[in-house]
């Protein structure tokens, strides 16, 4: 337990200097976003690669992707019949919110706590890659053919395999499925790389932390703590559930994908509500109300599961 404490110190000191950063004027509107872009396209497919390459892929995509998947569709189902029973909202805004409620931050938040409080990040790769090629594509055709917009659904099914971080991530299960050895010329600097990736993201995350403030609007409020208390207290009951109950994973295995299952809802998701003008309070208030939350659902967790 003090280790996992030590971990969430670790990863809030982190996450403070970005917010210090941005709130002095060290930094300006423009560093957030470069920080990002460097996560996304150099430090965390370096990361990635470099643990799928020399992990067990069995106990990697066996149980945890299950529980994944199956957590995922409870709480995004959920969401839905709450907004047709109750909230009466478009299938547009409907989608947003049931994607806020299940769509966990498993970059920018994940890659750090998987390193820092389960002690690897490999337990964090099947959600990134079931996130992206799977659950993304969905969601996109939903939101196109809510829209009526008329685009090209070819695009949409393959920009996940346009993500460096899912190029990365599958050549590593490559290299690792058919048990290629790589030199230390390659992994060396790749794991010197990977080293940036969690203060990288966590400083950006802090970045976006200045300036805001959530349930500013009335019409939402409802749909957005609906959508915050799924994502952060059921959502992980139901791994739990699955994990432990239905699959009969061991110990280690149903507190890490109960951990992954409390993380925050990732930021993609507000940018796509952007991208089709479709419930972006609802998924900006989500992503930092439930990072807020995700911290004592951890903690707790790790009480009860560790």
């Amino acid at each position: 337990m003090i280790q996992i404490l030590t971990g969430f110190v670790v990863i809030a000191f982190v996450i403070g200097v970005g917010y210090i950063m941005r709130r002095s004027g060290f930094v300006g509107d423009e560093a957030r976003p470069l920080f990002s872009r460097t996560a996304l396209y150099v430090t965390n497919p370096a990361l990635l690669f470099t643990v799928l390459a020399q992990a067990d892929l069995h106990e990697v995509f066996s149980g945890p992707v299950v529980v994944a998947a199956g957590s995922t569709a409870v709480v995004a189902s959920l969401f839905i019949l709450f907004s047709r029973i109750f909230f009466r909202r478009d299938i547009a805004t409907t989608t947003v919110g049931a994607m806020a409620s299940g769509y966990v931050n498993a970059n920018n938040i994940g890659i750090p706590v998987a390193v820092y409080v389960l002690g690897s990040a490999t337990y964090v790769a099947p959600v990134i890659l079931l996130q992206l090629v799977v659950i993304t594509p969905v969601v996109l055709i939903v939101l196109d053919a809510a829209t009526s917009e008329r685009r090209n659904f070819l695009a949409i099914a393959s920009r996940p395999f346009r993500n460096p971080i899912t190029v990365a991530s599958l050549i590593g299960v490559l290299i690792a499925a058919t048990e290629v050895p790589l030199p230390d010329a390659v992994l060396a600097p790749l794991r010197l790389l990977g080293g940036a990736a969690v203060p990288l993201v966590l400083m950006a995350f802090g970045m976006s932390l200045h300036g805001s403030r959530p349930l500013r609007t009335e019409s939402d409020r409802v749909s957005t703590l609906v959508a915050t208390g799924i994502k952060s207290i059921v959502m992980p009951i139901v791994a739990f559930c699955l994990a432990h109950f239905v699959l009969g994973l061991a110990d280690h295995v149903v507190f890490a994908s109960v951990v992954m299952a409390a993380l925050p809802t990732a930021q993609n998701v507000f940018l796509y509500a952007g991208r089709y003008d479709r419930g972006t309070t609802i998924a900006r208030d989500t992503v930092l109300l439930s990072s807020v939350a995700s911290v004592p659902v951890i903690i707790a967790a790790s009480a009860l599961l560790t």
